[in-house]
């Protein structure tokens, strides 16, 4: 079931994150969320497994060709407090300040959180997600289909 994820022999380059974590596949009720979910920031929409003519242009107006959805939002994949949620945004907001981005949100259902559209190196990305106890990112790039790396 992992197969989707970036170390696909099929996909795998330099540039790409480290291998997830032992066990990251374990939740097929998370992972058909994650597939469920729509990724949106300043009105673009991603789907993993969809190209969006939306998301490549929000990455050409941020000068990229690459990027992806992070978010702070319930470390875990445990509902937080509002209160807890909100300072965690902030601290992944002032960590990349220097990155150009878009803020947005996504979910499905009544699961719904705050993230950043970043661009940059997925590597650098995915250590972002780490540190901010992620489960996963949803990686972008220009003409590519939206994709989900497990942490």
């Amino acid at each position: 079931m992992c197969t989707e994820t970036w170390n696909s022999p099929t996909n795998a380059t330099r540039s790409e994150p480290p291998p997830a974590r032992p066990g990251a596949c374990r939740d097929p009720g998370r992972l058909r969320a994650w597939r469920a979910s729509r990724y949106e920031a300043a009105g673009a929409v991603a789907r993993i497994g969809r190209r969006s003519g939306a998301i490549d242009a929000l990455l050409a107006q941020l000068g990229a060709r690459r990027g992806g959805f992070v978010g702070a939002w319930n470390p875990g994949g445990r509902r937080a407090s509002a209160d807890h949620n909100r300072r965690m945004m902030l601290s992944l907001a002032l960590a990349t300040r220097r990155l150009k981005r878009a803020q947005g949100h996504g979910g499905v259902g009544r699961w719904q959180e705050v993230h950043l559209l970043l661009a940059g190196d997925p590597r650098r990305l995915a250590v972002l997600g780490r540190r901010w106890r992620q489960g996963g990112i949803v990686l972008v790039q220009v003409g590519a289909k939206a994709r989900l790396v497990l942490l």
